[in-house]
């Protein structure tokens, strides 16, 4: 279920991004982040639920946490 659900935000991250450097539209990038935070978020969950010893996913889930509280700064 989390590998399907970042895949479906791994394509919406690229293709909005794709989308904001063909039309030179930058006014969804905090909608960008958004999604690239939740992708961050997902994989490192998919880390520690695939109990590797590497402290990557918790690394993955500090740096979601970042994203989020850039883009939700950039919101308000």
């Amino acid at each position: 279920m989390l590998k399907i659900l970042g895949s479906i935000l791994a394509v919406s991250v690229i293709a909005l991004s794709g989308y904001g450097v063909i039309s030179q539209n930058f006014k969804f990038m905090s909608h960008l982040m958004l999604l690239l935070g939740a992708l961050m978020l997902v994989s490192g969950l998919i880390e520690l639920q695939e109990d590797r010893k590497r402290s990557i996913g918790y690394m993955f889930i500090v740096v979601s946490l970042f994203i989020f509280t850039v883009s939700i700064m950039d919101l308000l």
